[in-house]
């Protein structure tokens, strides 16, 4: 089994640079920092392209398919902010799974929010480029 990789926590953001394809060829451990900038910004084209076609999301209880995931995205609640924190990296070639806290802050019909996640996100390499085939949440409780 290989050693977990320790990954500095720090907020994500994503150079407005990257053309597609310098996007394509980036590390799932960057492609993580893209999906909270999304997650923020409601951006259905970055998830679009990142989720596999036959992608899988657990939270919780709930198992959701991946047309459930892009209809979430823009769902009722507004994400306000996205970090990760003690993200892990396990190398397994043209399987790499990540694991660590997604922290985030915003506003839904109860009103306003601060959650963590306890997250495993298993990331493929698909004709060149990396996809997310399968990610796991739990709602940390306080």
């Amino acid at each position: 089994m290989p050693t977990p990789t320790p990954i500095p926590s720090a907020p994500r953001t994503v150079p407005q640079t990257n053309s597609s394809r310098e996007t394509r060829s980036l590390p799932p451990i960057r492609l993580e920092e893209e999906w909270t900038t999304a997650l923020v910004k409601r951006d259905t084209r970055t998830f679009d392209r990142l989720l596999a076609p036959n992608f899988v999301y657990t939270e919780d209880a709930t198992v959701m398919s991946r047309s459930d995931v892009m209809r979430s995205v823009t769902g009722s609640d507004r994400i306000e902010s996205a970090r990760n924190e003690g993200m892990r990296l396990h190398d397994f070639g043209d399987v790499q799974v990540i694991t660590g806290v997604l922290h985030l802050k915003g506003r839904g019909k109860q009103g306003s929010f601060d959650r963590r996640y306890q997250f495993t996100d298993t990331w493929q390499r698909r004709n060149g480029r990396w996809q997310i085939i399968a990610a796991q949440d739990y709602l940390i409780p306080k």
